[in-house]
């Protein structure tokens, strides 16, 4: 079970994302914190999100993961973005109004709700701040163009290779990584339905990677052991995290 925070923390990682690139102040940083409710926690295999529905709030994700995804008539699903702490999962619900995917908690995962109508309110009192979130979705979107790009035309360990070099920056911008090591705690189903593969198909680039040698990967834990071998796999280039400080 994830843990929940106290009230002072839980913007810390959003903070901490958004300061990377650009600096805030105290008064962004105060309006952030008064915007969003209490924390609560969601369990893992819950709808945080459902599809189709008309949310009156936008959701911050503090601790744990979750996923957007849709669904196929037949039941199948497709993962089209793996949501780390420090991410609004449904910011953009705030101008699309209807969800067209829904967002699913991978693990037990800690949230807080800002409604619609405080957000619209904070945007027109905080334009830098606004500019800030902005580009938080800008960046959601450039992560769907790599996904698509990856599905489409990499190698299926170019692929795995791609989002584990994603998650790691995701969430090293985040506070939640250090030294080259991160905790995934998703299952080889999980990581298939983002990948398109099957979970046999899964099994055996992780352990591809492995022999590779850039990786350890073992219990929902993931050690980089070659960062620039797992790059090169990947043909990864991190200019569309945005990872830079440059004023907005």
């Amino acid at each position: 079970m994830t843990a929940t925070p106290p009230p002072a923390a839980k913007i810390s990682t959003l903070v901490e994302k958004l300061s990377l690139r650009d600096s805030m102040s105290a008064a962004e940083i105060a309006a952030l914190q008064d915007v969003l409710g209490a924390p609560r926690t969601v369990r893992a295999g819950v709808d945080i999100v459902h599809e189709h529905t008309h949310p009156q709030h936008s959701t911050l994700l503090i601790a744990g993961f979750s996923a957007r995804y849709s669904t196929l008539r037949d039941g199948g699903r497709q993962i089209t973005e793996i949501n780390v702490a420090g991410d609004f999962i449904d910011l953009h619900s705030l101008l699309m109004k209807q969800m067209d995917h829904g967002v699913l908690a991978l693990t037990d995962c800690v949230v807080a709700n800002a409604s619609h109508v405080s957000l619209i309110q904070l945007t027109e009192r905080h334009p830098h701040l606004s500019r800030l979130l902005w580009l938080d979705t800008i960046i959601d979107a450039a992560i769907h163009r790599q996904w698509l790009v990856a599905m489409g035309r990499r190698s299926g360990l170019g692929h795995l290779a791609h989002l584990v070099c994603e998650l790691y920056l995701r969430l090293q911008a985040a506070g939640q990584a250090d030294s080259l090591t991160f905790d995934l705690p998703l299952t080889q189903a999980m990581l298939g339905d983002s990948l398109g593969l099957s979970t046999v198909h899964v099994s055996r680039l992780i352990t591809e990677l492995r022999g590779e040698g850039v990786v350890q990967w073992a219990g929902g834990r993931i050690e980089i052991l070659d960062w620039h071998r797992l790059a090169e796999i990947a043909e990864f280039d991190p200019t569309y995290l945005r990872l830079q400080r440059e004023p907005v």
